[in-house]
């Protein structure tokens, strides 16, 4: 099996625990497969170790879209410094939590007039996409009679290497074109004004190429910032932390970045910019390797000399591990039994209950021995699951999600 799940702990009988309880101890818990599960203590350590690794006096925001389970922002509103939404849906769980509205941030293109006057009602600061936006997020104001928060999301004019997908650079639906950005400072009128956001690219497990991005982006905004018709107290370098998804991945060198941080801090941001603070916003980075999909085995089948298991679960639930969401090239997730650490017995191919070849969680992977009735693990389910599949295909059931 991958190293991916050796951040779990291990029962005395050899069996996974999440949370500290033994794997097919919480599906009889849970009552029902297949399900998400979270591991609490994980998403704690993770970001006592981000935050190890940044500048005291940067700013460690949640990109809400990553994993908005309401249990889950629950915990990360005693973790973090702010919330980061991309839609109203998002935007209600993020201020059901005990984080104050003010750290709440909404971004991404789209946004309703409803969405806008939700946002301007609450005190979240809009990250506005476009000059069309700002003027919506403006008649919003003047028909609550609240001047409304904002900050200008900016489209940079470099991409970033190394980045799983790219968001900047070149002509993008996200954002403001960074050329385009003084003409539109020069409308903002009385709105209040904060700052900028960049986001270039994500899931990026190379530090010299994220730190790259963070002096462009630096160099950016201190250009752009003396424009600004206040002083700019908010500037959100994005995040794009990646995590290790396949055998060869390497956890990225977060060290390396937040030392490279604090050089630009030190020597560029806190001299002109004294106001403001910087913020850094991760949403995989943070959550994903504390999940994991949990499904049961409904069928053991030979075919033409293939052992196919087929689960309960499946691509419509955990869209990412079958390969269509973001893949170029198919690999497998890291997967395993209810026992990770048994000898592999030989080659088994995963596959779900849906009707289309592809619902496939693992090709072709070492396992030990499964039979109907046992439990097929999923791992590095944390982010961009339940949330970002295709839940209604075929009509089966939704999955439980548990915080354990």
């Amino acid at each position: 099996m991958s190293a991916a799940g050796a951040l779990f702990a291990r029962h005395g009988d050899g069996v996974l625990e999440i949370g500290g309880v033994p794997v097919d101890r919480l599906a009889a818990r849970v009552g029902s497969t297949p399900f998400f599960a979270y591991d609490r203590r994980l998403v704690t350590e993770r970001v006592a170790a981000v935050r190890k690794a940044l500048p005291d006096d940067v700013s460690l925001k949640y990109a809400v879209k990553a994993n908005p389970m309401p249990a889950l922002l629950a915990h990360m509103s005693e973790l973090v410094d702010g919330f980061d939404v991309a839609s109203a849906q998002e935007m209600r769980h993020a201020l059901d939590t005990t984080l104050p509205a003010h750290r709440v941030s909404f971004a991404g293109p789209g946004k309703s007039d409803a969405e806008l006057s939700s946002a301007v009602a609450a005190g979240v600061m809009i990250e506005a996409e476009s000059g069309n936006e700002l003027e919506r997020i403006r008649r919003a104001g003047e028909a609550l009679g609240i001047r409304p928060r904002v900050a200008l999301r900016v489209n940079p004019p470099f991409a970033v290497r190394g980045s799983g997908m790219r968001m900047g650079g070149g002509p993008q639906q996200f954002g403001v074109d960074a050329e385009g950005v003084p003409a539109l400072l020069a409308r903002l009128g009385d709105l209040d004004f904060e700052g900028f956001h960049v986001f270039a690219g994500s899931q990026n497990l190379n530090a010299e190429s994220i730190c790259e991005a963070q002096r462009l982006t630096v160099e950016l905004l201190l250009e752009l910032a003396e424009a600004a018709p206040q002083p700019v107290r908010y500037l959100n370098l994005g995040g794009g932390f990646g995590i290790p998804y396949f055998e060869r991945d390497r956890p990225v060198d977060r060290t390396r970045i937040g030392d490279n941080l604090e050089t630009l801090l030190a020597g560029q941001v806190r001299p002109r910019l004294p106001d403001a603070r910087v913020h850094i916003e991760l949403g995989r980075h943070l959550v994903g390797e504390a999940g994991v999909y949990v499904t049961r085995v409904v069928d053991r089948k030979e075919s033409r000399g293939t052992t196919y298991l087929v689960v309960d679960g499946g691509m419509h639930h955990q869209l990412a591990a079958s390969g269509n969401f973001g893949q170029f090239i198919r690999r497998n997730y890291p997967v395993s039994t209810a026992r990770p650490d048994a000898p592999a017995e030989g080659k088994a191919t995963v596959v779900g209950c849906l009707c289309t070849p592809l619902d496939l969680l693992a090709d072709g992977v070492e396992l030990p021995h499964a039979d109907v009735g046992d439990l097929i693990v999923v791992y590095q389910a944390g982010a961009y699951g339940l949330t970002a599949s295709p839940t209604a295909f075929l009509s089966h059931p939704a999955p439980a999600e548990v915080l354990v």
